[in-house]
């Protein structure tokens, strides 16, 4: 098991992880359809979004904490 200190890091790795695969899942089949060798160039896809998304994630979460707490009302 992964330490919970690293929380942040796991959830940034299987958001990027679900997230680039949904996208890119889509974007290909949109962009060339459904034809012969489309996993392919989905997994291609794939990596090079997943490659963008983790890093993008782990950087811009504190960003996006931040303004989730200026724009969500703390009152129950």
């Amino acid at each position: 098991m992964i330490p919970k200190k690293h929380t942040g890091y796991v959830f940034s790795f299987f958001m990027a992880l679900l997230m680039s695969s949904i996208m890119s899942s889509i974007i290909s089949v949109v962009n060339v359809g459904l034809i012969n060798g489309i996993i392919v160039i989905w997994l291609k896809a794939w990596a090079l979004a997943f490659a963008v998304a983790f890093p993008t994630l782990t950087v811009i979460t504190p960003l996006v904490r931040t303004l989730v707490s200026l724009v969500v009302e703390d009152r129950d």
